[in-house]
């Protein structure tokens, strides 16, 4: 009898990501093994739901409309919801939608194969929603996609109540890991080839408000600088409030963090991040760009933006165009903003006309474009070394070039090395061209860095196909996470 097969569809930040990863983890782990990608379904099937994008909960309930049918012609089939829509609606989505089998949260999520069993067995509905954390989700098994780049949760939760924002309200309060936990997990990961890592958190750099340490941030940052073999360090996403000099210190002092920084501003103006109860005002947030660009001149600056919050008047916006066009960032994801139910921002008076908000995304959008492909511009004739991707080489040219990331993480396109490169590798090379959001180089390379990762990139490529597509580490107390060599967007909530 042929193993059953899985498929799990993610929406959202990058903890859905990383919860994704685990459900993966759990599933192979209980004899489940990856729906082939051409094939006609899975046996069973995963929503890891987001609850803060605009029509979230109309995107889910069409995706199950569509299962429906599906699952009627296959006996046996299950669908299964989780994730922070699942933890919010979590008494409408089996009315709704009565043909899914699983229903559960994001504090839970090591019960998914237990309550698929259930579902199975008494061929009827599990809805099993925890209010708080039972374990912290990295003691589970995980499958990653790569054998170069990983992330690391340090912390879950959040401790903030910005007012456009449920998720503090569905995945608790913050909780910290011991840092020695921390460690012991990149090291374990650099021991399988892992080379470059993402240290996650929802407020990534308020980690040690729970164990009492307000500098554990930075020191965790200086640990992982001694950490022999891991090459590039990352994190995602801090909130300006907790962002303090001894985190720019030890950034600038510990070579294998990278100077990249995503941080998220939301607005740019006082009066409406008083209303979105952000916790700095413009003048804070310029003084720290300002005191990273003094520390690391080459840092490339990321954000995300809210535009049409509740009561943004037309001065409001233009001091988010100031405060964007004196941060020059890199990079800014751009929301409108949506009502969420739930959060006191969706009850506030003077909602924004639509084609109001449109327009004022119009502009910032435009306005952005132009800083990115200007400050991309400053990288010509720079040699960087590029770390090689995978999945990320350009379509129309993929036996000539290849595409990687910097240490500043932008995008770069670079010609083939004559000299066979796998990802995780490292390849130097002048930047020759700027576009808005890549980089190219052109010519030969300068040098070719043949890597550990590389190694474990080629390692798991020859395996046998039984698992093609993943990297399972199963220790019984160190969670292994999922990678991302380029990190997405913050959710709007940090």
């Amino acid at each position: 009898m042929s193993a059953k097969t899985y498929e799990v569809r993610t929406y959202g930040c990058q903890m859905n990501v990383h919860d994704s990863e685990r459900l993966s983890g759990l599933l192979e782990d209980a004899g489940y093994v990856p729906a082939p990608k051409d094939a006609e379904g899975a046996d069973v099937v995963v929503f890891n739901t987001c609850a803060v994008r605009e029509n979230a909960d109309n995107r889910l309930y069409g995706n199950l409309g569509q299962l429906a049918p599906k699952k009627a012609a296959r006996p046996g089939m299950q669908i299964a919801v989780g994730g922070c829509l699942a933890q919010k609606d979590r008494d409408t989505i089996v009315k709704k939608a009565p043909w899914v089998d699983v229903v559960f949260g994001t504090h839970n999520i090591g019960k998914l194969p237990v309550l698929l069993e259930r579902a199975r067995v008494q061929e009827e509905a599990q809805v099993e929603i925890a209010e708080s954390l039972e374990a912290f989700p990295s003691t589970l098994p995980t499958r990653r996609e790569s054998a170069y780049a990983a992330w690391v949760s340090i912390s879950v939760g959040c401790n903030n109540t910005c007012t456009f924002c449920i998720v503090p309200a569905l995945r608790g309060k913050e909780k910290d890991r011991r840092p020695g936990d921390i460690l012991a997990e990149i090291e374990a990961l650099v021991d399988e080839g892992v080379s470059e890592i993402t240290l996650l958190g929802q407020n990534v750099n308020a980690y040690g408000s729970d164990i009492g340490d307000r500098e554990a941030f930075s020191k965790l940052l200086r640990a992982c600088g001694r950490i022999e073999g891991l090459e590039r360090v990352r994190f995602t996403s801090p909130h300006p409030r907790d962002f303090t000099d001894d985190v720019i210190a030890a950034m600038a002092e510990t070579p294998n963090v990278m100077p990249q920084l995503h941080m998220p501003l939301q607005s740019g103006s006082d009066t409406v991040l008083k209303a979105m109860r952000r916790s700095y005002r413009q003048e804070r947030f310029l003084g720290i760009i300002e005191k990273v660009r003094a520390a690391m001149p080459d840092a490339a600056i990321s954000t995300d933006i809210i535009v049409g919050f509740p009561g943004e008047t037309e001065e409001d916006f233009e001091q988010t165009l100031h405060t964007v066009r004196e941060s020059r960032f890199a990079q800014a994801f751009t929301f409108q903003y949506s009502k969420r139910p739930g959060t006191p921002a969706a009850e506030m008076d003077g909602q924004i006309p639509k084609e109001v908000v449109q327009a004022r995304y119009e502009r910032l959008v435009a306005l952005q474009e132009e800083i990115s492909w200007e400050e991309n511009k400053k990288q010509v004739g720079r040699t960087l070394e590029v770390m090689v991707a995978e999945g990320e080489g350009r379509k129309d040219d993929a036996t000539r070039r290849l595409s990687g990331r910097a240490p500043d993480n932008r995008l770069v396109h670079f010609t083939r090395p004559e000299e066979p490169v796998r990802p995780g590798d490292m390849v130097t090379v002048e930047i020759t061209y700027a576009a808005p959001h890549h980089l190219l180089a052109e010519g030969p390379a300068k040098a070719v860095r043949r890597t550990r990762a590389g190694d474990a990139w080629e390692k798991r490529n020859a395996a046998p196909a039984a698992k093609p597509a993943g990297v399972m580490l199963g220790l019984p107390t160190i969670g292994a996470p999922a990678p991302s060599p380029a990190p997405a967007a913050g959710c709007g909530c940090d």
